[in-house]
């Protein structure tokens, strides 16, 4: 098994990727701490994931610094070290920039960017220490191409994708890699659980398709396994994030009819 030995802590893990990267990692070899600020969803995570010997479940809210401190001090009591730190924990907006709710946004900010910063200055000591490890921040798409309705989320994970790369120059010579994963639309509660402001209506998805998030978990240990910086999936979204790089105005004009006429 690839991750014999390992040890790896998922934020956000009672759920949706969070609870697919626990199941395969287990499923690999590793020993794996699932955190949420649901207790009793992350309990029943772990009886999905099967191997409780294997797991562990703490309760964690990425936003307190405090509740980091002792996911990171439980690990290690536990388990002795860590291999793989996933910020996984996050939520969305849907809402216009003019409109969107300033309380709710600074809330996303604290959960998306700001619990993952903490993630990775929890995490990092310890894998510099030990001369190896590989944080994963869980992006999205969204961090590469901006989406009418979800302006205030995209940036959250535009600014995500910046510290994962930068961190990952910054630990460079340490051992610690940092990887970073973008997600395009996954089938998960994902867009069930998204706040919606006072516009939200307008922006509305309807019925659609997407990738799984086991497919997420299994491209995100392949992306571990390789070493890579970035991992995209499903993989044709590298096609729409090298048309935004390459020519915005298009991309921008085609999103901007498509919300006009609702198609």
């Amino acid at each position: 098994m690839r991750l014999d030995g390992k040890v790896a802590v998922i934020t956000g893990a009672s759920m949706g990727i969070g609870e697919a990267m626990a199941k395969l990692f287990v499923e690999e070899g590793a020993r794996v701490v699932l955190s949420s600020r649901d207790e009793k969803r992350i309990e029943e995570a772990r009886t999905r994931v099967g191997r409780p010997e294997k797991t562990l479940g703490i309760f964690c809210d990425v936003r307190n610094r405090e509740d980091l401190d002792r996911l990171l001090s439980l690990t290690l009591h536990n388990f002795g070290r860590i291999d793989i730190w996933v910020n996984n924990a996050g939520f969305g907006l849907r809402d216009t920039i003019a409109a969107v709710p300033m309380r709710e946004c600074r809330n996303m900010f604290e959960t998306n960017l700001f619990g993952a910063i903490e993630g990775i200055q929890v995490a990092a000591p310890v894998m510099v220490k030990q001369g190896s490890g590989t944080i994963v921040n869980v992006s999205s798409v969204a961090g590469h191409v901006p989406v009418p309705g979800m302006g205030a989320y995209c940036a959250t994970k535009f600014a995500l994708n910046a510290i994962g790369k930068a961190a990952r120059m910054e630990l460079a010579s340490s051992g610690v890699r940092v990887m970073t994963v973008c997600p395009g639309y996954i089938e998960t509660n994902f867009a069930r659980n998204v706040v919606r402001g006072s516009q939200a209506g307008k922006f509305d998805p309807g019925a659609r398709t997407g990738a799984t998030a086991e497919q997420v978990a299994r491209a995100t240990l392949n992306g571990y396994l390789k070493g890579k910086r970035e991992v995209v999936v499903p993989w044709f979204y590298s096609i729409a994030i090298k048309f935004y790089q390459l020519i915005p105005g298009v991309v921008e004009n085609y999103m901007s009819k498509r919300l006009a006429t609702g198609k």
